[in-house]
């Protein structure tokens, strides 16, 4: 299974800056690991975001069953994850002096994209035939070696050798 399957929530009742915060953390991610890093968030748009992806996983295990193939829930990972503005909910509550002031109930659309993840093959390298020890020092062993031979001098150091 090389398809994308997709779930969506409209209009959930949370605001998309707070319900994009969960769904950044769980972008690109396993399955597996999005559903734990869900469970035991405690924002509350973690609850909404985990049904979506609940749903696009029981969709892609649907469609598998119908087309004669398996699916491996392990390889599926979230491929596209976005939260979108709903309508909002025009509500009024009392102000000073008689007055009404307007109250936005935000909403949400949740969209949650998986694709079960190809199969990694290693290729290994072809290994060169008998690899020869390189005949150059490494840099270290060259700048030691250099140091050692700057430091000798040609002056004679004890009193014997002047004399």
């Amino acid at each position: 299974m090389a398809t994308e399957v997709r779930a969506i929530q409209r209009t959930t009742r949370q605001s998309p800056y707070k319900m994009r915060l969960v769904i950044d953390q769980i972008r690109g991610k396993d399955v597996n690991d999005a559903v734990a890093l869900l469970k035991f968030s405690k924002k509350h748009a973690a609850r909404e975001i985990a049904k979506v992806l609940h749903s696009a996983v029981a969709n892609a295990e649907h469609k598998a069953r119908n087309a004669n193939e398996t699916v491996d829930v392990d390889t599926l990972y979230i491929k596209h994850a976005i939260v979108n503005e709903g309508p909002k909910l025009k509500r009024f509550t009392p102000a000073a002096m008689g007055r009404a002031t307007q109250v936005l109930k935000r909403t949400s659309h949740v969209e949650i994209v998986v694709v079960e993840r190809e199969k990694r093959v290693r290729v290994t390298p072809k290994k060169v035939a008998a690899a020869q020890p390189s005949t150059e020092k490494p840099a270290a062993k060259k700048r030691a070696t250099a140091k050692a031979k700057s430091t000798k001098s040609t002056k004679p150091t004890s009193k014997k050798e002047t004399k």
